[in-house]
């Protein structure tokens, strides 16, 4: 659990460096996004090592056939994800698409996984992406909506959330965490 906490310590901080301490980041210049990027990256090395190898905790059994809706949860935050790069029609609709595609894929994880460091790993990234859209809002202020962009950018989006899906379910299916079984206890 220590690599997992320190590996999810070092993803936060890199991810909130730029916001907390902006005038710190500024004076860093460039090479100071290799430096963050960097510390990201190794955040995120512990993190999946750190998950893969923790003690199995159990805290809670999850509900029966949980596994169905955390597919469809799923596909919604890969969609959600590619939101923001393809700047299509849903971009307009939702300020921070990809945390709230975070928070989605965690409550989906935290859906059929009841394990201290399920729980540890996925509770921790929804609260990180909760509170940065809290931090961008209270900094920026109100939003204004950009003009929409194609509607065929969204239809592309979905076709790559498909695909990208299908890869993802392969690699758990690869780990021997079949996502279409419906229950994962």
């Amino acid at each position: 659990m220590i690599l997992l906490t320190l590996g999810i310590f070092l993803w936060v901080a890199g991810h909130l460096f730029k916001r907390v301490f902006p005038d710190l980041r500024a004076r860093m210049g460039d090479p100071g996004k290799g430096l963050v990027t960097l510390i990201i990256t190794v955040g995120l090395v512990l993190m999946i090592y750190g998950y893969r190898t923790a003690d199995y905790v159990p805290v809670y059994v999850p509900l029966p056939d949980t596994g169905y809706l955390n597919n469809l949860l799923m596909l919604v935050a890969i969609v959600l994800l590619g939101a923001g790069v393809l700047k299509g029609v849903i971009w307009t609709r939702i300020r921070h698409p990809q945390f709230l595609a975070t928070m989605i894929w965690a409550t989906a994880h935290l859906l059929v996984n009841g394990d201290l460091a399920a729980i540890l790993l996925f509770g921790s990234m929804w609260l990180w992406a909760a509170g940065s859209i809290l931090l961008i809002n209270a900094q920026e202020g109100e939003w204004v909506r950009p003009p929409p962009g194609p509607l065929r950018r969204d239809a592309v989006l979905v076709g790559i959330g498909l695909a990208l899906y299908g890869a993802i379910t392969s690699t758990h299916i690869f780990l021997d965490h079949n996502p279409f079984m419906g229950n994962y206890y």
